[in-house]
């Protein structure tokens, strides 16, 4: 996995329901799909030329465009449009996926406590968890970075850099 910088996020849209679809099931939780009539082909899912000294089955992500490739062979991706880090909270490098989990718990670390108070100090997975059905976490030298690539419950936050760090995708997108 390799990520670089990003840039600015924009508001919350005053017709946020309209980015949720009918509810769907996943491993016994419901929780509201994405309308995604509502996101823009560009942040949707698609195979696309991509030139890489990267191996294949490598995860990259573009966050100062706000794309994730899953590097392929013969020049291609899949590309999936991703949210990032706001300013001060973005996070670049290389790191290795050495961890998935479904449905994941969240532990908001104590430094996004402090700036939030009203943040629980941990939260079961569930359809209102802000990481969504699925989370990939990012560990260097064999240490947890504490970032992870996940779903949201804020659709509208795909191609934005609204989050404290972490990759958020779609959740039908999260692999």
């Amino acid at each position: 996995l390799t990520v670089d910088s990003g840039e600015a996020a924009g508001p919350r849209p005053k017709d946020a329901s309209a980015y949720f679809g009918p509810m769907i099931e996943d491993n016994g939780i419901v929780f509201p799909s994405t309308n995604f009539t509502k996101i823009n082909v560009r942040w949707r899912r698609q195979f696309v030329p991509y030139t890489s000294r990267e191996p294949q089955g490598t995860v990259v992500v573009d966050a100062s465009n706000h794309f994730l490739y899953v590097i392929f062979e013969n020049q291609t991706a899949l590309r999936y449009g991703v949210g990032v880090g706001r300013d001060g909270f973005r996070w670049y490098g290389r790191a290795r996926i050495d961890r998935k989990q479904l449905w994941p718990r969240w532990n908001p670390p104590p430094a996004m406590r402090a700036r939030n108070q009203d943040l629980p100090e941990f939260m079961k997975g569930g359809k209102d968890n802000p990481l969504g059905p699925r989370a990939m976490y990012l560990f260097r030298n064999g240490t947890d970075t504490g970032y992870r690539i996940h779903g949201t419950t804020e659709p509208w936050s795909i191609g934005t850099n609204a989050s404290s760090g972490c990759i958020r995708m779609l959740n039908e997108h999260v692999f």
